[in-house]
């Protein structure tokens, strides 16, 4: 399979992108002579539902789906152009752990900047779980079912299988990246690892900007040298995955990643220090404003880092980096590319009377795009997406009878598409929406018993 974010041999994945914010009411920032209410207008919208990122949720699913579709008929391995561009849709793996950067990362962000209680663990852990297990364990079931029969006795398999561990397996039983059917795994388990690990991080960031005083600018200012802190750690886990001797199992490990979430965290961070920054021509509001009026030139921006990540630069095709200097350029490509994919998204600031017409000016193109009804239903599946495509895929092959690397990838494409959206509409409508709906419930129940007074409602996506 081909590299993903560093560049070594894995495929691309989709992982659930935590879908919004945290559904708590706006603070009553403090105002000031000097930052009148209508200097707020245009600041970035930080609360309530972000339709413009299910718009990249649905644009990265199908890149993966492209990818992988891609790999299997062998088209993107082909010389030329069209293979290049197939092989890119890798590139989906950025987006996605940086997307939960920013949505995961703010209520850390708001403590930090505020300097206030850090958000507690528990119940942030617990919605973290139901977001993602319970679809995940269906069609970890029905991969196994239908391709690792012999491995249904062993015990072993399915405590890896359903804690999603056996990435960790340094001498598998498969081959590849995963049992077949959830070979894309490995991208999931890199962000439940990084689930777990967010309140230790949140909570060492939060006490390192304590230390800078009460300024609002020196709070931001250290939050984000925390953050290329996190960074430069993502680079050195690069070192044992190739010395003494290369260890190829340690691409599928979250440490190497750690700076495609930084991205997104850093977006969260200008996006709150933007609503507290006095004045209304401040740097980082300045910054916000730049990118999200400069969507055009931003997304062209990615798509040159697309085309490099495409080239021998980043790693061969299918191969991937093979040495630490081409997984540095890979994961600095990949950090470029998922930033200027997103920021331009992520610091717009709210319309209350929906997205502006396409030729309003300003990016508002990107904006009428992505808040599409068509992009805004696949972005709510895309989970599904990701869970259901390789057993989709290997239906399909298996029901053709067409070895790898042959095919029509345009006939494939079309056959695994329709059958992986169906499955993840299913998937979304009779398991997700369910077990977010109880949650939503008993959440409620538990507020009203501890704190009659407090009817507000977490969701957990």
């Amino acid at each position: 399979m081909s590299g993903a974010s560093d560049g070594s041999a894995v495929p691309a994945s989709h992982p659930p992108s935590g879908g919004g914010t945290d559904g708590t009411a706006p603070p009553d920032f403090p105002r000031t002579a000097a930052d009148p209410p209508d200097t707020r207008r245009g600041l970035p919208q930080v609360r309530g539902h972000i339709e413009g990122l299910d718009g990249i949720r649905a644009m990265a699913a199908f890149m993966v789906l492209v990818f992988h579709v891609g790999i299997e008929t062998g088209d993107a391995l082909a010389p030329g152009l069209f293979g290049a561009l197939l092989a890119g849709g890798e590139m989906a793996v950025p987006l996605f752990f940086a997307l939960s950067g920013l949505l995961l990362f703010r209520p850390w962000a708001r403590a930090a900047l505020d300097g206030t209680a850090v958000p507690p663990a528990r119940p942030y852990l617990w919605r973290r779980a139901l977001r993602v297990m319970p679809a995940y364990w269906i069609v970890a079931l029905a991969a196994l079912l239908l391709w690792s029969r012999d491995q249904l006795d062993s015990v072993r398999t399915w405590v890896e299988v359903a804690t999603l561990t056996f990435v960790f397996d340094i001498d598998p039983w498969w081959v590849g990246t995963g049992p077949a059917g959830l070979g894309q795994m490995w991208s999931l388990s890199v962000e439940v690892c990084f689930y777990v690990l967010l309140p230790v991080i949140g909570l060492l960031t939060v006490r390192a900007v304590g230390r800078a005083g009460g300024d609002t600018g020196a709070r931001g200012r250290r939050m984000l040298v925390c953050l290329a802190g996190l960074t430069a750690l993502g680079v050195l886990a690069l070192l044992p995955q190739y010395y003494p001797e290369p260890r190829p199992y340690m691409y599928a490990w979250l440490p190497r990643c750690l700076g495609l979430f930084a991205v997104g965290m850093a977006l969260a961070v200008i996006s709150e220090w933007a609503w507290r920054e006095p004045g209304s021509d401040g740097p980082v509001r300045r910054l916000c404003r730049t990118l999200s009026r400069n969507a055009t030139l931003c997304w062209a921006l990615a798509g040159c880092f697309y085309l490099i990540a495409a080239t021998p630069a980043a790693g061969a095709r299918f191969v991937g980096a093979v040495d630490l200097w081409l997984s540095l350029v890979s994961m600095a490509v990949s950090m470029a590319f998922s930033f200027f994919v997103i920021a331009p998204v992520a610091l717009r600031p709210e319309r209350p009377g929906g997205p502006p017409p396409a030729r309003a000016g300003d990016g508002a193109w990107l904006e009428a795009f992505l808040a599409h009804r068509v992009m805004r239903y696949l972005g709510r599946i895309s989970y599904g997406i990701f869970l259901w495509q390789f057993v989709v895929l290997y239906l399909w092959r298996d029901f053709t009878g067409v070895d790898m690397f042959t095919g029509s990838f345009w006939m494939d494409l079309t056959a695994v598409a329709l059958g992986t959206v169906l499955l993840a509409d299913l998937t979304h409508r009779f398991v997700e929406r369910p077990v977010a709906r109880w949650y939503r419930a008993t959440d409620k129940r538990r507020r009203t018993r501890t704190r009659p007074d407090a009817a507000r409602r977490l969701p957990i996506n």
